[in-house]
């Protein structure tokens, strides 16, 4: 009787083995179209930019800025006052894609000091990717309830 009971029991675990093998998935993100065209190009997904220029992040799902006043964190929809000037199409921007990436504010802000001043980053405005032909306010921008235009060649 115990053999009877050891064999249903291999021969039950047996197909639930093959059952969870068949569900594994595979995620694949794109937020293409919600990334900002001041973005950088070359990135299908991006959770946050950090902008060293400014020490701050940029949360792309909420579109917030994230950044320190004293050592408490702010959330708003703009820069501080004191960067009102500051040109986030010229600055550069770092991708990061780790979750509350702001809680390693002090490591990234000791990693990527080098990037402060530097300008030499192609952004998704001045891209002509296809890809970026979706994200609202590329000037080959096409909305697809019908009420915007797309301008220029390509994928529309």
């Amino acid at each position: 009787m115990k053999k009877l009971i050891v064999c249903a029991v291999l021969f039950v675990s047996a197909f639930s083995v093959k059952e969870a093998a068949a569900q594994v998935r595979v995620n694949v993100n794109f937020n293409i179209g919600s990334q900002p065209v001041w973005g950088p190009i070359g990135y299908d997904y991006v959770e946050y930019y950090y902008l060293p220029d400014v020490e701050a992040y940029y949360y792309v799902p909420t579109r917030q800025f994230i950044y320190l006043s004293g050592s408490r964190g702010i959330y708003s929809y703009s820069l501080p006052p004191r960067y009102r000037n500051y040109d986030l199409y010229s600055g550069y921007k770092v991708v990061v894609n780790r979750p509350r990436a702001y809680r390693y504010f002090n490591d990234d802000r000791v990693r990527y000091r080098s990037y402060r001043g530097n300008h030499s980053q192609m952004i998704i405005r001045n891209s002509n990717d296809s890809r970026y032909y979706e994200v609202k306010g590329h000037p080959k921008y096409k909305d697809r309830g019908g009420h915007g235009k797309a301008k220029g060649r390509g994928r529309h």
